[in-house]
């Protein structure tokens, strides 16, 4: 009889207990035994059994279609498949539908027999009451993991940390840069103008989705997540939950709004300074600016999708007063929070900026020390100077931004120590478009404009 084998093997542990080699060696000996021709052995190296989708399995079942073989003999039924659909799928309509029988060799039965035929449904069964218990011991340990603070990304870690020895470790060049896209998006900066100043101080490329996933990656708060649960990691935090949360909500608030109208397509490049905040307290839709005027999207005429009720009547306001209303309830606002703000806040703002400047100072040591060693390599002969050339340059670069960088820090320090009314108005006026944007967005939650009424929702 003319036979072909089939060997499989899911992962590389599995390599060593159930090779391919020792199956293949199985099979010839087997077939040796019966006096069968072993025409060929198809083998999916790599291959999970909980699917059909493995090139070696479909090729030979081409070739079964092509009646190139009389059986198909393989170690185990598990090879074939652990799924027991897929097992009888296989066997009956794409084995003995062409006249193919199945021979496993460790369940001794094979499909040219009565009884063998019946023992298919059977093993199936099984096998896959074993792949079913391996994937919840699988998922067990790896919950597990999660909740001993341990990072399930694998090898590759995210940018800011290093992984070594399983955990992840600071990585202090990169922490900087991490802390760095969280002080620009919430002093009001665009994800775009983000990827254009760090590309500018840090060098290579930035992109919006990166800079939004990096945002939105609770591990820089020092957590790890699986299967939607985040537990304590055992890594540091690079930025406080509290920033990490106010971040998440303007991403949070800016999605939202560039779902509901075009106008907050890119809520940080919008030209007025209220938009994506206005909503019509007569049909519910928002409202937009132009051509000096915030409309009503119901009166504007615009795009259908946005327009609540077209026979809707509410007033248009001047861009300059709706603007200047807006602002004059912030000012009292900021003099309300900044009042009532306690000593332990300033407390910890400084805390936070002096934590973040000792870390660029040790990183700038660190540089200092890694440039005289090369220097010293280089001198003995042990360094080549392209080489030394290339590291000195990817040091001094870095020194340069981590220099810029703690002079902005220190004038923070400087700032907060003389925080009060008066000069947070004056950042506040003197503030470009963008942040006063944020600073309103983070505020309010909506502002509800009936004809002449004014109703605004607070977040704070």
């Amino acid at each position: 009889m003319e036979v072909f084998g089939y060997t499989r093997v899911s992962t590389e542990n599995q390599l060593e207990n159930y090779s391919i080699d020792e199956q293949e060696e199985r099979i010839r000996f087997y077939c040796r035994a019966k006096g069968w021709r072993l025409l060929k052995i198809y083998t999916d190296g790599g291959y999970s059994g909980s699917n059909t989708c493995r090139p070696a399995l479909q090729q030979m079942l081409a070739h079964i279609r092509e009646g190139e073989t009389e059986a198909v003999v393989a170690c185990k039924l598990d090879r074939l498949s652990r799924s027991q659909k897929d097992t009888l799928y296989l066997i009956e309509d794409q084995m003995l539908a062409y006249g193919v029988d199945f021979i496993s060799i460790q369940e001794n039965f094979d499909t040219s027999s009565p009884l063998g035929r019946a023992m298919i449904g059977i093993l199936s069964v099984f096998a896959q009451l074993e792949k079913d218990q391996i994937a919840e011991r699988f998922a067990m340990g790896r919950i597990g993991r999660g909740k001993a603070g341990y990072y399930h990304g694998g090898p590759t870690a995210p940018r800011g940390y290093r992984y070594e020895g399983g955990e992840l470790i600071p990585d202090e060049g990169q922490a900087i840069q991490i802390r760095e896209i969280f002080r620009l998006f919430l002093d009001g900066k665009s994800i775009h103008a983000i990827g254009r100043i760090m590309e500018e101080t840090y060098g290579g490329a930035w992109n919006a989705a990166g800079i939004r996933r990096i945002l939105g990656n609770s591990v820089y708060t020092g957590k790890v997540k699986f299967a939607g649960t985040e537990y304590p990691g055992r890594h540091p935090a690079l930025i406080h939950q509290e920033d990490f949360e106010r971040a998440g909500q303007l991403l949070h608030t800016f999605s939202a709004q560039t779902q509901e109208t075009s106008a907050a397509k890119s809520p940080f490049r919008a030209g007025t300074l209220l938009s994506g905040l206005l909503i019509c307290g007569r049909c519910g839709a928002r409202y937009a600016g132009s051509h000096g005027y915030y409309k009503c999207y119901s009166r504007a005429k615009g795009n259908r999708r946005y327009i609540k009720d077209p026979d809707c009547k509410n007033e248009s306001w001047p861009v300059p007063q709706l603007d200047a209303l807006a602002v004059s309830f912030v000012r009292r606002m900021l003099e309300d929070i900044v009042q009532a703000l306690p000593e332990a806040e300033s407390r910890r703002l400084f805390a936070g900026l002096q934590e973040e400047e000792k870390s660029a100072e040790v990183r700038l040591a660190q540089i200092h020390r890694q440039t005289r060693r090369l220097l010293d390599l280089y001198q003995n002969g042990a360094f080549p100077a392209p080489i030394l050339s290339e590291r000195i340059v990817g040091l001094e670069g870095e020194r340069a931004a981590l220099t810029c960088r703690l002079e902005n820090l220190r004038q923070q320090e400087r700032q907060a120590a003389n925080i009060c009314p008066k000069n947070l108005w004056d950042h506040f006026e003197q503030s470009d478009l963008d942040a006063k944007r944020l600073l309103i967005h983070s505020m309010m939650e909506a502002i509800v404009l009936d004809g002449e009424n004014i109703c605004i929702r607070w977040r704070i």
